[in-house]
């Protein structure tokens, strides 16, 4: 359960914000669909757990990001503009 939401977190990490509202409201919301959960102390749990596992995942892509970045030497200027 928990790799699932890491997982997406590492997918979509580029789009951040969307990706931490989609975690913390598709989880619960499918933990509810299945019947595993019922009473609203439980969705917000689950919520909670979906947003922290998200984060997880969007944390490593930006990382990753960050790391590839800094590896190509990334400027915010574009390329025909240095010239």
């Amino acid at each position: 359960m928990i790799p699932t939401m890491i997982l997406f977190g590492l997918l979509l990490g580029r789009w951040w914000k969307v990706a931490l509202v989609v975690g913390a409201s598709a989880w619960p919301a499918l933990l509810w669909a299945q019947g595993v959960i019922a009473a609203p102390p439980e969705i917000v749990g689950a919520a909670a757990l979906g947003l922290v596992n998200t984060a997880v995942g969007v944390m490593a892509h930006q990382l990753v990001l960050a790391l590839l970045r800094r590896a190509r030497g990334h400027s915010p200027i574009p390329i025909e503009a240095r010239r």
